[in-house]
Parts: C-alpha cells; structure tokens; sequence
C-alpha cells in the first residue's frame, strides 16, 4: 500500500479533523494539515500559566474596556483563572465559537504589542488548548465578559514564586518601571498595566478580593436611583451587578453567575467590610514607595565600569528566563529562586539557582 493509500484510508476511517499530516512529501519531510499546524502553534503560544493571564489581558484591552479584574487562586496543582471585563462583550451565540481557531473581532485592527501580534483570532484556542478548561461565563453586547479559565501546573507550569509583587523603580522621564521579581502573575500584570498606562484600571486578587472590589465598583458608578429602581440586573453591565445584591445569599449566587467562587461566609464578610476592595494594579504600584533610578550613564564619556539602567536589566532578566525554558525543559530543570545579574567593572555575570525537578 502507498503512502497516499493509506493516508486515504486513515480519512476514510477516522475524518480529517484527526489527520495530521495533509501530504507526505517523502524523504522524512510531510505537510501537515492546518488543525495540526494550528495545535502546535497554540502549544508554542502558551507555554506557562502566566501566558495565559496576559492573553487575558489583551482581550479585553482590545475590547474596549477600561476596567478590567482578575481573579486568581491555586488549589493543589490546580491554577483557577477568571478575567471580568466592561468591555463590548459577545453575543451568545459566538461564545462557543470564541475559542475555535482564527476566529477574531479584529479584521481591520490587529495590534502589535511588547508581546507580539494581537489580532491573528488564535489567543483564545491557544488558552483553551492548554487549560483543563476555558469558557465565556456570561457576555453580552455592551455589558462586558466573565472568562474563567482553569489550568493543571503540572502540565502547564507556573513560577514557584506566586506571591512577590515585582520591585518598581521611577526612571528619568517620572514613568515607572520594573526593576526585578520573579516573572509571575503578579509581575505579568504589572508589566501589562504598566504597558496600558491610566486609560485601563487592572485589578488583581483572590475571588473574594475582586468580588469586594467588584461591588465597591458598583456602589460607585451605579447612581442611587438606579440601584434602587433597578428592575433587570441582567440588564446591567457584569461589573456593576454585585452592588444590587441585598444579603449574603444573593451576593454568594451573583459572584458564582460571575464565575467567583466564594462561600456565603465570604459572602457575610465581604458585606460587613472585613473583606475591603483591591486597589488598581497601576495605583498600588505607584504609591509602592517607588525609588528614583540612578541616571544613565553616558560610556562614551565614562571612564568608569559598565553601568546598566534598570528597565534594561529587568528586559534582559526576562530574555535569560524564557531562554533558561528552553534548557529546562530538556533536561528537567527549574529556578530555584530569581536569576541574579551583576555588573562588575566591564563584565556581566549571570547566576541561575537551579534544582532538578
């Protein structure tokens, strides 16, 4: 039997969704067909748990919101993701469809950022390829979206580190940026906000954290009347509904159509204030206490050792990281803390701790 035959045979049993190869060209070489080129590419796309928050990020950066909360927690090797937008939201019947390949509101406006291209309608298959489990659980037109995503570490790692905030520092031009930290949720974030600047408010903590900030956001921007007169939540923005809730119950059953996963004690504490609102991301890293950076150096006039400035020392930090991936994968290795970089006299001396997974 050919190639060719059998090729045709395995289609005639299996169905082209489970081919892999389209061709096979001979001499070892094949042309693969585009749902197995597209699986590879989602599997390059996400490569850790923090990916995925800023893929998050970006979609609903690109649509349209200006508040956007995320809300994180592990349980065992489990990671739990949901990302609540005020964004133009989707229609019911595309929120299946969301996560299947190419599939992009933005035909006319891809955009291109520190992380990429945006826009190519591959994000959302590329989180769902690598999660136990992605979903829109509520959208509509206008009233923003509730994205929860679930993620095994062990399948799809994480830093060690989940609970450092990474270390700001103000440069010459007043603008923040990051110094150093372990490259984690929280640093992803950072970067993110810090990349949007004040035109988006990003707020990250635990689900009892943002449905806390969720309902202060509300009792904010809804008028009184309009909690008072309110007849439809439904009809409400997703940002805005925790704030008509009227007891522990109510506000436990509103978090969870929200994708919040918290208990009606939560509930009881959140109400009695004893569980407060988060601060924005860019707020809190801003009031942080943030040194000033020293001034670049001019090394054509400076006689003295290399000196580096500290947004470029965090951008080589994270080159060496996701270059240190590479090597880990192949030989089972993982940080054992955050890579050191010193600068001394007119060298550059990396030191990765390392343990054997």
């Amino acid at each position: 039997m050919s190639d060719k035959d059998l090729i045709e045979f395995v289609e005639a049993v299996s169905g082209q969704a489970h081919l892999r190869v389209e061709e096979n060209l001979g001499g070892g070489f094949v042309r693969l067909c585009s749902a197995e080129a597209e699986r590879r590419q989602a599997k390059h796309d996400i490569r850790f748990a923090e990916d995925i928050v800023i893929e998050m990020l970006r979609n609903a950066r690109d649509a349209g919101s200006t508040q956007v909360f995320v809300a994180t927690q592990r349980e065992g090797n489990v990671r739990s993701l949901v990302v609540i937008d005020d964004g133009t939201g989707v229609p019911p019947e595309l929120q299946a469809r969301i996560f299947e390949p190419r599939v992009t509101s933005k035909l006319d406006t891809m955009a291109l950022d520190s992380w990429g291209v945006h826009g190519r309608g591959m994000a959302l298959y590329s989180i769902k390829s690598n999660a136990l489990n992605a979903c829109v659980v509520d959208s509509a037109p206008g009233l923003g979206t509730a994205l929860s995503v679930v993620v095994d570490t062990e399948s799809l790692p994480e830093r060690r580190d989940q609970s450092t905030w990474p270390t700001m520092i103000r440069g010459e031009d007043g603008g923040l940026a990051i110094a150093k930290g372990p490259h984690n949720i929280q640093r992803a974030v950072a970067e993110f906000a810090l990349s949007v600047g004040p035109g988006l408010d990003v707020y990250l903590g635990t689900p009892a954290q943002i449905a806390a900030t969720l309902m202060d956001f509300g009792l904010r921007s809804l008028k009184r009347e309009e909690l008072l007169l309110c007849q439809d939540v439904q009809a409400l923005p997703l940002a805005q509904r925790l704030a008509t809730t009227a007891d522990a119950g109510e506000l436990e059953r509103a978090c969870a159509q929200l994708g919040l996963d918290i208990s009606e004690r939560t509930a009881h504490r959140i109400l009695a204030g004893q569980i407060t609102a988060v601060r924005s991301v860019l707020r809190l890293l801003s009031q942080a206490g943030v040194p000033e950076a020293p001034r670049r150096s001019d090394l054509s006039r400076d006689s003295r050792g290399l000196k580096l400035a500290p947004d470029d020392l965090a951008s080589f930090s994270r080159a060496l990281e996701l270059a240190f991936d590479t090597l880990a994968e192949r030989y089972y290795l993982s940080l054992a803390g955050t890579l050191r970089i010193t600068v001394k006299g007119n060298s550059i001396t990396v030191r990765f701790p390392i343990e054997k997974d």
